[in-house]
């Protein structure tokens, strides 16, 4: 019987325990905190978002990274796969008309409780408090609450998570950890996160907290629709998560916003009618223009002397914003483990018997159940990978 070490107990690492113990290997999971799956449970706060139910074809597009492993990895779990694992956890999910994927009880809780109850059937034995300190072909070193300890393995998985939400032990601590052993390590990015503007002080009143529905935002061309959240720092939702990686390329980040998606300019022109004047006033009732898209007009294109002006840039607002939200914001991270350092079956090359799954590797994905699925599948494709190593 091999040893498979697990470090962190994320979605990527319960999966890969569950995958490995299934497979008859002795598991060790350890996590740094005093409990497993803390980030699944926040996660669950917005229902947790399992997967999408879109075709296989059009799922793998969502991901970036080598376009094969992506490939192998949903082939082995994917989004029919994960929605089947939970009915046999006696969870059972649903699709929203948006295609995204809950359990029904809409909460984590249920399903983490009875997941790790199957891995510990299975045999696997959790440590919790031990926090890697250092790692080897065959051995990793943790600081625990005892001093330092070593566990040796015929085979290991990372499953260390990102940088974001670093209060449920997702802390990017690991990072400095792997390139003190060598490995290329990309630097740690915000990713689906919201984006600061500079909005002048008496503007706060109308926009803190007020919604932009049923806009299109684009960014160099690439449009993505949606509803977005306006804040004091700046502007949150699906559309900004969307674009984020055309944003951060950008040395002047600017998305431009279209209010009213489904008029032409011709046809906002015609029905200002006879209207003369105060075009920014009539735009309340000839088009529906909301207050804070209002304001957003005015503060960084008006004033408006013409309707044609005014309907040029209400179908294409530019806004420029100053960058990305601090990463411990973000619902996810972009950066990790370069796919240069690691083989087919995500192991670290320069490592041979150490693999890596989730968002320890540099890749990312917009919400909407994918972030989770890729967790499953890399962790399902780096336990079966370990399950088959032989030194």
């Amino acid at each position: 019987m091999s040893h498979i070490l697990i470090i962190g107990g994320g979605p990527a690492g319960l999966r890969a325990a569950e995958v490995a113990s299934a497979g008859g290997a002795k598991v060790t999971l350890c996590d740094q905190k005093r409990s497993v799956g803390r980030k699944f449970l926040v996660a669950g706060k917005g229902g947790l978002n399992l997967t999408h139910s879109e075709e296989i074809e059009t799922f793998l597009t969502r991901f970036d990274g080598p376009a094969e492993i992506w490939k192998e990895a949903l082939a082995r779990f994917d989004n029919k796969a994960i929605r089947a694992w939970a009915a046999k956890l006696e969870v059972g999910t649903f699709v929203q008309k948006s295609g995204r994927v809950y359990p029904k009880a809409l909460k984590a809780a249920p399903l983490l409780r009875r997941w790790i109850e199957r891995i510990k059937k299975q045999g696997a034995i959790f440590k919790m408090n031990h926090r890697l300190t250092g790692i080897e072909s065959g051995s990793a070193e943790f600081e625990t609450p005892d001093g330092t300890v070593t566990i040796e393995a015929d085979a290991m998985i990372l499953a260390l998570g990102g940088g974001s939400w670093p209060q449920t032990g997702s802390d990017g601590a690991w990072v400095t950890t792997l390139r003190n052993a060598g490995i290329m390590v990309s630097p740690l990015r915000a990713a689906n996160c919201g984006w600061e503007v500079r909005w002048p002080e008496e503007l706060l009143p109308f926009l803190e907290g007020q919604p932009l529905k049923n806009v299109v935002a684009s960014v160099s061309g690439t449009p993505a629709p949606g509803e977005i959240m306006l804040t004091k720092y700046g502007m949150e939702g699906g559309p900004l998560y969307a674009l984020g990686p055309v944003l951060r390329r950008m040395a002047e980040p600017t998305i431009t916003l279209d209010f009213k998606p489904t008029f032409t300019a011709e046809k906002l022109v015609s029905k200002m009618e006879s209207a003369k004047r105060n075009f920014l006033q009539e735009s309340q009732y000839r088009w529906k223009l909301s207050e804070p898209m209002r304001a957003i007009l005015d503060h960084f294109h008006g004033p408006f002397e013409s309707a044609e002006g005014l309907a040029r840039h209400t179908k294409a607002c530019r806004i420029p914003l100053t960058g990305p939200r601090p990463l411990a914001e973000a619902i996810s991270t972009a950066g990790g483990i370069a796919w240069s350092a690691l083989n087919e079956s995500l192991m670290i090359d320069e490592l041979p018997g150490v693999f890596v799954a989730g968002e320890m590797i540099d890749w990312e994905a917009p919400t909407g159940g994918y972030l989770l699925q890729g967790c499953f599948a890399t962790g399902t494709l780096a336990a079966e990978a370990a399950l088959a190593f032989k030194i």
